[in-house]
């Protein structure tokens, strides 16, 4: 399966695979590079990185940094080790980076790339739910700043993502949950058919069906590109993708990242259907639908208690914030949106109420 994100800068493939076996043909059509380093993390690098390191071998000499896994090493310190790796292995603008793992290293190497010289090509190769069906799409890299995610980064266009569905059977049972958000997030926002075929295939899902989860992720993919196709600088309705990311980011800070981006993003999601409802944009049954969904495949567990204030103070850090307003994205219907600006802390104080009596 292949989507060709069509875009105004360096527009790129997705290829969806079950398996590396295109992957060395398919960098040869992008780039033929001088080095290639491939940057990955401590969880990834014992699975998959000789594998890889392997196949991109025969293209041009590789080598890896592995940098500690999780949230906590998205910062400027590991970017930093990252440009000594590529000094110390005279990586120069005829070089390729290779982004493999899950959003943090994509976000990391994505960077590093953007940065790098002035911009080096990079390959998106994910290796979680959240990674394959959202985050190495559409070009947003970064890091995090004190306590704000993502608060320092780029739009920077990969050369090519590739994406092995087979790699999600290594992953651990709740990543896989948890990356699932992402993808009921896609057909909430824009795909009715894409969040029926959810509820019906919840099972194979689940289970990693391969010719499910192969379906599943064209037609998730499919979502997120059509969106940045009409905007790509996130300056419109680009910003649809952030619904439930506003108030999940600051539930994702605020636990130091205990709960894992799709855990929160559920959150977040259902806290904005409600939201929704008591603005009469929408009925109380698709309130009832979306959080149904999301504990059909497992999401929505218990929370703890967090201040509604200091959650307030998080999203007034948001990115999206312009003119010292929030963008927060409200729903009229499953497939329908509506960007606001005057969301209140009241709200979000009867939102996560809401939460919490919901949550098993």
């Amino acid at each position: 399966m292949r989507i060709l994100q069509k875009t105004i800068i360096r527009p790129y493939d997705i290829v969806i695979n079950n398996s590396f076996e295109g992957l060395k043909d398919q960098i040869l059509t992008v780039s033929k590079p001088s080095g290639i380093c491939i940057i990955t993390d401590s969880h990834i690098a014992p699975l998959y990185l000789e594998q890889v390191k392997a196949i991109v071998e025969e293209i041009a000499p590789a080598y890896a940094h592995v940098f500690e896994a999780g949230e906590a090493s998205k910062n400027i310190a590991t970017v930093t080790a990252i440009y000594d790796t590529l000094l110390e292995y005279s990586m120069d603008r005829s070089g390729l980076i290779i982004a493999l793992g899950g959003g943090v290293a994509g976000d990391i190497a994505g960077f590093v790339a953007a940065t790098y010289m002035r911009g080096v090509p990079f390959v998106q190769l994910p290796m979680t739910i959240v990674a394959q069906n959202d985050s190495s799409i559409g070009g947003k890299v970064g890091i995090d700043y004190l306590d704000h995610k993502n608060m320092v980064g780029a739009f920077n266009n990969p050369a090519l993502v590739y994406i092995n569905t087979m790699v999600l059977r290594t992953l651990p049972q709740r990543e896989i949950v948890g990356g699932l958000a992402e993808v009921i997030k896609h057909g909430v926002i824009e795909d009715v058919a894409l969040f029926h075929y959810l509820m019906t295939h919840k099972e194979s899902i689940l289970g990693l069906d391969d010719a499910v989860i192969l379906e599943m992720t064209y037609k998730s993919c499919k979502v997120k590109c059509d969106i940045v196709e009409q905007d790509p600088k996130e300056t419109g309705i680009r910003k649809i993708l952030n619904f439930g990311h506003t108030i999940g980011h600051a539930i994702e800070t605020l636990s130091q990242f205990k709960y894992n981006h799709g855990e929160c993003v559920a959150y977040g999601m259902c806290a904005a259907a409600f939201i929704s409802y008591k603005r009469q944009l929408l009925t109380v049954d698709i309130v009832h639908e979306i959080t149904a969904v999301c504990h059909s495949f497992g999401l929505l567990g218990f929370l703890e208690d967090y201040k509604v204030q200091d959650i307030w103070e998080h999203m007034t850090y948001d990115k999206k914030k312009a003119h010292g307003k929030i963008a927060f994205i409200l729903l009229k219907a499953i497939g329908t949106t509506t960007i606001v600006t005057d969301i209140s802390e009241e709200e979000v104080a009867q939102a996560m109420t809401f939460i919490k009596e919901t949550c098993h």
